[in-house]
């Protein structure tokens, strides 16, 4: 393949190896030849990122460009104590890695900088803040977080309107173990009961 061959890629996105061969029979050196010339930049595992340049220097690819390629195309989500956090129940852990559901590979994973958790569940497409709730719940156990200390601040958040009861249910239902669907149908009840109003 001649030197002379430049393949026009995209800044930002992440490339496995065999992508490459719409510019030449031989990818890997293809793929070796663009790192020399600093077009892209080896992560692991086959895939290279195409580096975007910003204000600042370069910025790296994006979790999702990562797992896009990693995965090649097949569906996953990001959970786990960042979305979990946001929910607003109480939970405040920290995880060292991304955790990402999805339905192809199980594993721990170091992609370029970064470490991935990767798990074989099952999740909703898209996944709704009701199924991070109930992902919060099964995952009480690893971000020591009491269960029914949960269940208490979903029956406020209820109460507020933060969630749709009736979504809620319907995730737990598909998702949830037995433990995990007791108590939030049990929070459902309650938040219903305590802005049903009262007979004069």
């Amino acid at each position: 393949m001649p030197a002379t061959v430049h393949p026009v890629l995209e800044p930002g996105r992440v490339y496995r190896t065999k992508e490459l061969a719409t510019w030449g029979a031989n990818a890997p050196r293809l793929a070796r030849r663009l790192v020399g010339e600093g077009v892209l930049v080896p992560l692991a595992h086959g895939l290279y990122a195409c580096p975007k340049r910003g204000r600042f220097g370069v910025v790296a690819p994006s979790d999702e460009a990562i797992m896009k390629a990693f995965l090649e195309g097949s569906p996953f989500v990001f959970t786990g104590p960042d979305r979990w956090n946001a929910l607003g129940l109480g939970s405040t852990a920290v995880f060292a890695s991304a955790l990402v559901y999805n339905t192809k590979r199980s594993g721990r994973f170091e992609l370029g900088s970064r470490t991935f958790e990767l798990r074989r569940v099952a999740f909703p497409q898209p996944p709704t803040p009701e199924w991070f709730v109930v992902d919060l719940f099964e995952n009480a156990g690893s971000v020591s977080a009491s269960p029914t200390m949960l269940a208490h601040a979903l029956t406020r958040a209820l109460g507020r309107g933060a969630f749709d009861s009736k979504r809620l249910g319907e995730m737990s239902d598909r998702f949830g173990r037995q433990s995990t669907r007791a108590l939030i149908h049990d929070a459902i009840r309650a938040a219903l009961h305590e802005i049903r109003p009262r007979r004069p």
